[in-house]
């Protein structure tokens, strides 16, 4: 009985480390591919010759940026 208690304790307590590292691993993700990544991409895309295609998604961007930021 002792054993069972332990098991059930042990999947509660662990269950909620493994979903505070899932969360954290996503915050680093998301400001790893913000900050890193699409700036990259985008300078690629306008070194590249895509600067049509470059310019409207940091427009998109830049607008989503506003508005997130507000609310």
């Amino acid at each position: 009985m002792l054993t069972f208690l332990f098991i059930i304790l042990m999947f509660g307590v662990f269950g909620k480390l493994i979903v505070f590292a899932f969360r954290a691993t996503w915050g680093v993700t998301k400001v790893l591919f913000t900050i890193v990544l699409l700036p990259i991409v985008l300078i690629c895309m306008v070194i590249g010759g895509l600067i049509t295609f470059a310019l409207p998604i940091l427009l998109i961007i830049g607008v989503m940026t506003l508005f997130r930021a507000r609310a």
